[in-house]
């Protein structure tokens, strides 16, 4: 036997909204009449226990669907994981092998240029040691100099009168060297006088600025 509900008893009911039982009115599925400007419907009471067990059945269908949905997400992300730990090792690995390329190339660099960079750093520093010395002991120092069977570091004056330069082009030559005698660390400068370290460097230069 039917029993006549409201708009609102029905869609508690039937466990749905109000829509929906307006929707079911449209569609036929529910008679409706209107008693008093008020809506009622129609229903079979037992209808709530197959709509009941309509909705478990379509709930543990969609359980089961979504279950399955996010287990096959979690494979898809788990493979990710994988190939991005195996892109990081491959990363690291190229990395340490740079590292170990670089490090032997330097190695390499600093090899062949080492009796060079100590070449340098000897003409430095004597350099340093020289202009370290008061200016009083100029001539103790070329003294020192002159003992010496095969002298290394000579005075520019002397290195030009071994030559046979005359005077004149001595005098030309020396003014030339006193401006750059600060700037090339090939010259030593020593309060008013300037040295040649000819273990080191080469002079040749100076003599033909002059012919």
């Amino acid at each position: 036997m039917q029993k006549k509900m409201t708009i609102e008893e029905a869609a508690k009911h039937y466990g749905i909204s109000k829509e929906a039982i307006h929707n079911r009115i449209r569609r036929g599925t529910l008679k409706a009449v209107i008693e008093n400007n008020i809506k009622y419907v129609y229903i079979d009471p037992n209808t709530k226990e197959r709509a009941s067990r309509t909705n478990k059945t379509f709930s543990a269908t969609a359980t089961t669907g979504f279950n399955s949905f996010l287990q096959e997400q979690n494979r898809e992300l788990q493979q990710k994981i994988e190939k991005l730990e195996t892109e990081t090792r491959r990363l690291r690995e190229e990395k340490e092998q740079l590292l170990i390329e670089e490090r032997k190339r330097i190695e390499l660099i600093y090899k062949e240029k080492d009796e060079q960079l100590k070449n340098i750093l000897n003409a430095i520093s004597s350099k340093f040691l020289l202009e370290a010395k008061p200016l009083e002991e100029e001539e103790h120092f070329e003294a020192e100099i002159e003992e010496k069977k095969e002298p290394t570091i000579v005075s520019l004056t002397k290195f030009l009168k071994k030559h046979g330069l005359t005077e004149k082009k001595r005098k030309k030559i020396y003014n030339k060297v006193k401006k750059r005698a600060k700037k090339e660390e090939r010259f030593i400068a020593k309060g008013s006088k300037i040295y040649l370290d000819l273990t080191s460097f080469d002079y040749q230069d100076l003599l033909s600025s002059v012919n």
